[in-house]
């Protein structure tokens, strides 16, 4: 079996909604990359506040300390979540994960999912409420006793912490360039926040992958990734617009790709929704690195037939 692509970047986002973070590797955990949407702002009823409401987030750049993405390590007391955004005043998250009562949010709501999550202070709290102009809380996912699963019309057993519905998005090369070349003024892969960029292949190849391997890890394509307004926000400016969506309308539509869906309802895909076997447990340690290579274990004949 020959490889198809190459990994040319990951990306990781540690906060949702805010800048993400280009990794020469990554590690495997139950929900994705570790660390990807492992935090969220919400507002004073506990809903998620996302770059749709608020682009400025945009602008919100987040750090780790490098060591974080190494496959074992675990964070002591002098490990932060380091936050700065223009005109604000640094901010250090503490990443161990307090035990107390105290500090948990009851009713944190992304989409259709509720439930607690660890309420990360007063100091953050401050922070983005100065910085939106409105109440806010940062809080983390409570992975100590909250479950939250993708959608089990498309796959069973696998779960996300505060990502949109799946635990990967992966995207290539050849479809940003594609896209590019349509458009007046070529947009950087930030736009469609992908964890996993691949190059070397066909532009949309991965509209097509159900299974592929990435040193010896299995991913399995879940769906088609329906595009909401948030590639239309400028990612350096924090300003939104009409492309690329109008663009995209016009040969990546569900009504052009999808011809036999009775009920078209004029969504735009652009990536391919990911889980990973090694998410399930067995796969502790495992990681990916840019420059591995791509191989495509199972496929479908067209768009036509990938679930979306």
């Amino acid at each position: 079996m020959s490889s198809v692509a190459t990994v040319k970047s990951i990306f990781v986002y540690p906060i949702k909604s805010c800048r993400g973070l280009s990794l020469p590797q990554a590690p495997i955990s139950s929900t994705g990359f570790r660390w990807d949407r492992q935090w969220v702002v919400v507002n004073s009823k506990g809903r998620a506040i996302t770059q749709r409401v608020e682009p400025k987030l945009a602008l919100v750049q987040v750090e780790l300390p490098n060591q974080a993405f190494s496959a074992h390590w675990e964070p002591n007391q002098h490990s932060f979540l380091v936050i700065r955004a223009p005109g604000m005043d640094v901010l250090n998250v503490p990443l161990i994960i307090s035990n107390k009562s105290a500090d948990k949010v009851e009713g944190v709501s992304v989409w259709e999912w509720s439930g607690s999550a660890v309420d990360q202070g007063p100091a953050a709290a401050q922070w983005f409420s100065n910085y939106l102009g409105k109440p806010t809380r940062l809080v983390r996912f409570n992975e100590a006793s909250e479950v939250r699963n993708v959608d089990p019309n498309y796959v069973r057993g696998y779960k996300v912490g505060f990502a949109d519905g799946y635990p990967f998005l992966l995207l290539s090369q050849g479809s940003m360039n594609a896209l590019n070349a349509l458009l007046n003024e070529p947009l950087l892969v930030n736009r469609f926040r992908p964890n996993i960029l691949v190059d070397g292949c066909e532009p949309f190849s991965e509209d097509l992958w159900t299974e592929i391997k990435i040193n010896k890890s299995t991913f399995l394509g879940v769906k088609l990734c329906s595009r909401c307004k948030v590639p239309t926000i400028n990612q350096e400016q924090a300003v939104g617009g009409s492309e690329p969506t109008e663009t995209l309308k016009s040969f990546r539509s569900d009504i052009i790709l999808q011809p036999t869906n009775k009920k078209p309802q004029g969504k735009v895909y652009f990536g391919q929704n990911m889980v990973c076997n090694d998410s399930l447990g067995e796969g502790k340690g495992k990681s990916i690195k840019v420059g591995d290579p791509v191989f495509v274990v199972n496929m479908v004949s067209s768009a036509a037939h990938a679930a979306a």
